[in-house]
């Protein structure tokens, strides 16, 4: 099974269990093997967090080149950590741009439920949209193309059907593309606050979490809508950062990983 979108216009529904006190939301983390504080910040966040269910919204991972790498070293220990966390809270894993081939088999392995993108999440009487935020950078014109093209079944089977080192061959030579694309221009894009707005009054929704942009804030849309960006993780660098967005009954609170 390969991740895939809802129709935008009907997103998938969630309604959190009365049970739930608290709710984690963090995306962005890039694992890769270059990054061992920042895996063991998850960790430790995972194992500690007082919350009842954590919502991982996309680019967990730097790369994701299919279900079968789970099984390579660094692979296995973020399998082991997810599945070991999955036993004392609720795990939801929302595809990213850089591990939208994160699938059923990696999924069961870990203990998480898939969420497509986007979804509506009912808890505490709201109903808070959740993304991961690329879909809705619209003016990015060569992205959503390239992102049409490798969400397609047809692209998909394709890729994984290659062996494993010509995958991450072809992986590397699509980041180094993309490398060189935004080296070369100085916009930054931004999700695009028209198609935001449209949304959220379509799903009901007074406020969006999402990721993808690695620039944490809350913007005010119209008639009193939010939009939650979520941090980057990077524990590994010379400023660490990090930051979760927690729910609760009093709203959401921005902290550092447990």
């Amino acid at each position: 099974m390969k991740s895939s979108d809802s129709n935008p216009l009907r997103p998938a529904e969630l309604l959190a269990p009365d049970a739930w006190v608290q709710i984690d939301f963090l995306s962005d983390l890039h694992l890769a093997p270059q990054t061992p504080a920042t895996l063991a910040a998850l960790q430790h966040h995972l194992l500690n967090t007082p919350a009842e269910a954590v919502f991982l919204l996309g680019d967990i991972f730097e790369v994701w080149i299919g279900d079968d790498t789970r099984f390579e070293p660094f692979e296995a220990q973020c399998t082991a950590l997810l599945a070991a966390a999955s036993q004392r809270l609720e795990l939801f894993f929302m595809a990213g741009n850089r591990d939208f081939l994160v699938g059923g088999p990696m999924l069961k392995a870990c203990g998480i439920q898939a969420l497509s993108d986007p979804t509506v999440l009912m808890a505490f009487g709201q109903r808070w949209l959740l993304s991961h935020g690329d879909a809705l950078c619209l003016a990015d014109l060569p992205y959503q193309a390239f992102r049409a093209q490798v969400r397609s079944p047809a692209w998909q089977d394709q890729f994984l059907a290659q062996p494993l080192e010509v995958r991450r061959a072809l992986a590397r030579q699509m980041r180094e593309a993309s490398q060189a694309s935004q080296a070369q221009s100085s916009d930054w894009i931004d999700l695009d606050t028209s198609a935001c707005e449209q949304l959220l009054e379509q799903t009901g929704c007074n406020a969006l979490i999402h990721g993808h942009t690695h620039r944490p804030a809350v913007h005010t849309l119209a008639r009193g809508m939010q939009r939650h960006v979520l941090s980057d993780w990077d524990f590994d660098g010379s400023s660490p950062r990090g930051d979760v967005l927690r729910l609760s009954g009093d709203g959401l609170l921005r902290l550092h990983p447990a």
